[in-house]
């Protein structure tokens, strides 16, 4: 079966960083695009990156220049490099991977505040 595990959701202050990663497993992982969405109570989840099989990255608006994604397809791995974090990041944080057919992950939390 198909999982995608997240972790590395923390809380921490503005402007701190944080690194999140998503394992993947019962898929092939190269054939796969794979990203990271975001969503917070009553809000509609939105694409915060995608890394293509390819490489390509694509990023919100919202956090170009902070946020770096990257896959490792030896480690079957995703990441998210949080950096200049803001409140607005505040948000459950989910892992995609996405082939026609979509898997997701169960999400980790990622809190910024003082």
């Amino acid at each position: 079966q198909v999982q995608l595990v997240e972790s590395g959701g923390d809380l921490v202050q503005p402007g701190g960083s944080l690194r999140l990663s998503c394992a993947a497993s019962g898929i092939i992982f190269s054939q796969y695009d794979m990203g990271w969405y975001r969503q917070n109570p009553g809000k509609q989840r939105e694409l915060v990156a995608l890394v293509t099989i390819s490489t390509t990255t694509i990023y919100s608006n919202s956090v170009t220049g902070r946020f770096t994604i990257s896959r490792d397809n030896a480690k079957n791995t995703i990441y998210l490099q949080m950096n200049s974090l803001k409140p607005e990041d505040t948000a459950v944080y989910y892992c995609l991977a996405r082939r026609g057919q979509d898997y997701w992950g169960q999400g980790t939390q990622v809190t910024v505040s003082s």
